[in-house]
């Protein structure tokens, strides 16, 4: 049978997580600095949630569609911001 919890609300937010460790955001058990960042990776994810919007297109609540919207809407805004400051890193 399958878990209550989970639904659509909960996947979404856990490959929003997954995008949010390749941003570099997960921290290893006593460590301080955050892990190396993978753009490409959280690219990937960007665009598999971009999918799943697209193929749900008219089947979600209002709920869901805002919760997807709004999750696209910030990784891509720090998928921008993440290109910006790896052109400051390596350029001089």
């Amino acid at each position: 049978m399958p878990d209550p919890n989970i639904n659509f609300a909960s996947f979404v937010l856990s490959l929003a997580a997954t995008a949010a460790v390749h941003f570099g955001d997960r921290l290893e058990p006593g460590e301080t600095e955050p892990g190396p960042v993978d753009l490409q990776a959280a690219g990937q994810m960007i665009d598999i949630l971009a999918v799943l919007e697209e193929k749900t297109r008219g089947n979600l609540t209002a709920e869901e569609r805002q919760l997807l919207e709004t999750i696209l809407y910030e990784l891509r805004l720090r998928f921008i911001e993440a290109q910006g400051e790896e052109k400051r890193i390596i350029t001089p």
